[in-house]
């Protein structure tokens, strides 16, 4: 049996800094090349033979892996938070690689989920949706502050309805020339924007992949399109959670805690989650009383207590439940008649 390799990786945007060492912990081989296919290419038919790698997960994390993946034993994604350890007096790149090789060579390397190729390029297309809503939601808000700056009077229930808008730059004497081409940029950026917007879902919603996926998790009340499609996509296999808690700490929708002895504190919700899917799934929370009367029950109990923000939490983690259970079972949502928990 040939003896197993083993390559750190210490991943930037134009270099990587590697380190391979046998079982025993004696170097082989460590350096740098260029963050190209083609370098790596190059680099890996000098390889010794079998191996396997591991680097730190980044922004530039997905095609290297793709494109290592192949010809790797096995590969592997470091969690970057749980990295730290890396850290000392003496940090660089040649370091990092290195203890990123011993973390993997010993079994300790703190793995971190990584999604196929096919789920993270439809992911990228739902958080560009993202980003073209924020971008709306800035040009509206533009639109609002030149109106206040010139002191024009406006409806603003309407002022974003096409017809009330063209009649409010026809008639109000208030808005100069100037005042009323910007106002026209900022509209038509925010129409050609939605355009865009409502296209990228529809282009999600009938993908074969996602499709029936997607529709058995719109059986749930208060799931929509984009909360189905964010959960969908930000989660990947949702075996990958053992429990419902987990699920629920991932998303972001639970403290931290903290205990010694027999004190425990509970921090605010934590940084160490899926921002994509807590916003979604938090906004989706606040309108989910209005479709369900299980919900609605829910957040009126969790509000007696006095705290709105914490009933709207109580409310998400119960829609991460439902949204477990649904994916899980591939069948379609139903609560059970005896009691209220859910049956998949």
């Amino acid at each position: 049996m040939q003896p197993m390799y083993y390559i750190g990786l210490d991943v930037h945007k134009r270099k990587i800094s590697y380190c391979v060492k046998d079982g025993g912990g004696r170097i082989h081989a460590e350096g740098s090349l260029s963050a190209t296919r083609l370098d790596l290419d190059r680099w890996m038919k000098a390889l010794p033979q079998p191996w396997s790698a591991a680097m730190e997960a980044t922004m530039f994390t997905g095609w290297i892996y793709d494109h290592l993946q192949p010809h790797a034993a096995v590969l592997k994604v470091a969690h970057p938070l749980m990295l730290r350890a890396i850290a000392a007096k003496k940090k660089n790149d040649r370091i990092d690689a290195s203890k990123i090789c011993d973390c993997l060579r010993c079994d300790f390397l703190p793995e971190s989920y990584m999604a196929s190729a096919a789920i993270r390029e439809r992911r990228r297309t739902l958080r560009y949706r993202n980003l073209l809503v924020r971008q709306m939601v800035q040009m509206k808000i533009k639109i609002s502050a030149l109106l206040m700056e010139a002191g024009v009077s406006y409806n603003k229930q309407r002022l974003h309805k096409a017809g009330y808008f063209r009649e409010l730059l026809a008639s109000n004497p208030d808005i100069d020339e100037g005042l009323c081409s910007l106002l026209r940029l900022c509209r038509e950026t925010v129409v050609r924007l939605g355009k865009t917007e409502s296209a990228l879902v529809r282009s999600l919603e009938r993908d074969s992949l996602l499709v029936e996926r997607v529709e058995r998790l719109m059986t749930i009340p208060a799931v929509g399109p984009i909360t189905a499609l964010t959960w969908a996509l930000e989660v990947g296999d949702v075996q990958r959670f053992s429990s419902i808690k987990k699920a629920i700490s991932y998303c972001g929708l639970c403290g931290a805690e903290k205990s010694s002895g027999n004190t425990v504190q509970r921090t605010p919700l934590s940084k160490q989650r899926n921002k994509h899917l807590q916003t979604t799934l938090i906004e989706a929370a606040k309108m989910a009383p209005r479709n369900s009367a299980e919900l609605a029950m829910l957040y009126d109990k969790e509000k007696q207590k006095g705290n709105a923000n914490r009933a709207t939490l109580a409310v998400a983690r119960k829609l991460v439940a439902y949204l477990m259970a649904v994916d899980r079972g591939q069948r379609n949502f139903q609560i059970a008649e005896t009691s209220s928990n859910i049956a998949a």
